[in-house]
């Protein structure tokens, strides 16, 4: 029996250096880098925009026999697999609730920019990915740092590529998998049934409801992962499209039936990015910098721009250049934060619920939003939708932390990677919550350092790059 004074000791300690973390300088470095980024590019999101929709177009429905490991529009949904998650639905909530309406506008501001940041990212991870033994193609932040100082500045700073690739290792158990694990469970859990047990024929009553659950998760996560990236690849590509479009299709029809309401949400949202005022009349006020600092944060959090996870999934594709891929990545950003969390936050804003009197946060804001136009029919979109979220990330994150396990142990021990991740993937089924999310936010944070760095020190090559791919 683990003392829970001593977890929550733990879990105080963790949280404490998680809000050290992730507080203003990290905020400041992972915006002015996309800010960086936007300038030296000359605005590539905006330019390219119309170009990346095309390039997603054509990769869905052209085959092309080029060099990597799968199409490039499975590497795209591997990467949406790990980015749309459970921050879509439970991560937007927590933003309008602790930052006000206009924390959306300020995911919004983070989204334009860290399309310019993950654009750079997946260019450099496929213009330097190499070839493992087994013919597979490998690439990411430890790929470029490590080859993209040795080009540019004939310095040796593998020391910042390992450094990624341990907490990229460690990230993905924790935010790829247990806080996905936990969040999968205790959605099904609260939403079908409840109890501490549940009695087997055979085995009696020794398994808790969140144990059953926890070794499903595990038996249907291993029998995708160990297909390696072409399986996960497979996968992604239809259940990344399918609950993407059951959430937008669902939302956009609740946003319609309040059609009426949509540009009073919309100038609450510009108004309060700007304004310290109340909201509704029954909240004392918030304060804009609560509205960036929450806004931005959960942005990234969401969007994963300036992490440094994408460009790994990218790395596989078969593209005919890194810029191509690139544009790729700006439509994933586009959907992750401009439509999928804007969905959510207009639900939550057109709603008549009392947020903050009824003390509601985080995914139960958002499912008792979907709940209030369209009862049980809401709760099950919701449900289902935060299940589908959080198993998708759980694959994509699976794959992260192959590649960065790769990168330190070498190919061999891959195997070991993925039993390790499985049981990361139960533990978080049945583990304390806040222990699971403060770890999470921690390595992920810590995950951006090496490669914020890297993006401002090799942002004239992805500019090189896309003279070259134009010209």
């Amino acid at each position: 029996m683990i003392d829970m004074s001593f977890l929550e000791f733990f879990s105080n300690i963790v949280g404490t250096l998680d809000s050290i973390i992730w507080g203003p300088i990290m905020i400041l470095l992972l915006v002015g880098t996309g800010l960086y980024l936007t300038i030296i590019l000359r605005g590539i999101q905006f330019r390219r925009l119309v170009l990346s929709i095309k390039n997603l177009l054509e990769c869905i429905f052209k085959k092309e026999d080029l060099q990597g490991d799968i199409p490039s529009f499975h590497a795209l949904t591997t990467a949406l697999s790990a980015t749309v998650g459970t921050g879509n639905i439970a991560g937007v909530a927590t933003a309008i609730v602790m930052g006000g309406p206009g924390a959306l506008f300020w995911m919004w501001i983070t989204s334009i920019v860290g399309m310019a940041t993950k654009f750079s990212e997946v260019v450099l991870g496929v213009r330097y990915r190499e070839k493992n033994p087994k013919g597979e193609f490998s690439g990411g932040p430890m790929y470029y740092i490590q080859k993209g100082f040795k080009e540019k500045y004939n310095i040796d700073a593998k020391i910042l590529a390992i450094l990624f690739s341990v907490f990229g290792v460690i990230a993905s158990f924790g935010i790829g998998s247990m806080a996905q694990a936990n969040s999968v469970v205790l959605v099904l859990i609260s939403n079908i049934g409840k109890g501490s047990a549940i009695t087997l024929p055979v085995f009696g009553e020794v398994f808790t409801t969140s144990s059953i659950l926890g070794i499903i998760l595990v038996v249907i996560t291993s029998l995708v992962i160990f297909g390696g990236i072409k399986r996960i690849g497979e996968v992604t590509s239809f259940l990344v499209p399918f609950m993407c479009i059951l959430y937008v299709l669902v939302a956009t029809a609740i946003i319609l039936f309040h059609y009426d309401r949509i540009p009073y949400v919309f100038a609450s949202v510009v108004g309060h990015a700007f304004s310290p005022t109340a909201f509704t009349g029954g909240v004392a006020g918030f304060a804009v910098s609560k509205a960036i600092r929450f806004g931005i944060a959960r942005g990234i959090f969401s969007n994963e721009a300036g992490l440094g996870s994408a460009p790994i999934a990218h790395s596989a594709a078969k593209t005919p250049h890194p810029v191509r891929q690139g544009t790729l990545a700006i439509v994933e950003v586009f959907i992750d934060t401009i439509i999928i969390c804007s969905m959510t936050g207009f639900v939550i804003l057109e709603s008549n619920l009392d947020i903050w009197g009824d003390n509601l946060t985080s995914s139960a804001l958002t499912s008792a939003a979907f709940t209030q136009t369209l009862g049980i029919f809401g709760t099950i979109v919701i449900v289902l939708c935060t299940v589908l979220f959080g198993y998708s990330t759980i694959l994509g994150w699976s794959y992260y932390g192959e590649k960065c396990f790769e990168y330190l142990f070498g190919i061999r021990n891959k195997s070991l990677y993925k039993i390790l991740f499985l049981f990361t993937v139960f533990f978080g089924s049945v583990t304390y919550v806040d222990i699971v999310w403060n770890i999470s936010d921690m390595f992920n944070g810590l995950m951006a350092i090496p490669n914020l760095i890297a993006l401002v020190a090799l942002g004239g090559i992805v500019v090189e790059e896309v003279k070259k791919y134009f010209r």
